[in-house]
């Protein structure tokens, strides 16, 4: 059953990022410091896919962080989101947390890819923490 057809294809949630999640957004004096980081990561986690995709999703928010000058925060936060990522666990900041749960790791169909697009162009113009472009599929 695990990783089955349990979504209906075409109905993801609206697009929705905590940021980091249960880690912090950035440093005391530079608060949203990674946020960026993370909101590009979400959006892949939003929209899941295959393990594949989630490692490569992991490792570009791991490269993001340190290209800020955080090598440590980023190892710390790519070891986090290698445990606490996976789609099997009944979170709301799971792999594809934007499909039903146990969706699990599977590539996504064509009409899903246009589900996404379009939910991803509507939450561009609406409001609350905005994606960063470059981890669709």
């Amino acid at each position: 059953m695990l990783g089955s057809d349990v979504h209906a294809a075409g109905n993801i949630r609206p697009f929705s990022s905590d940021g980091c999640s249960l880690f912090p957004d950035g440093l005391s004096n530079k608060r949203e410091l990674w946020l960026p980081c993370c909101i590009a990561h979400d959006k892949a986690y939003w929209q899941g896919g295959t393990w594949q995709q989630r490692l490569n999703a992991d490792r570009q928010l791991k490269y993001c962080v340190a290209r800020l000058g955080e090598p440590i925060i980023a190892e710390l936060m790519l070891n986090g989101v290698r445990i606490g990522g996976s789609p099997f666990w009944p979170t709301g900041f799971r792999w594809g947390y934007g499909w039903d749960y146990l969706r699990g790791y599977k590539p996504l169909d064509d009409s899903e890819k246009q589900a996404v697009r379009k939910a991803l162009r509507e939450s561009e113009t609406g409001t609350g923490k905005r994606a960063q472009p470059g981890l669709l599929y």
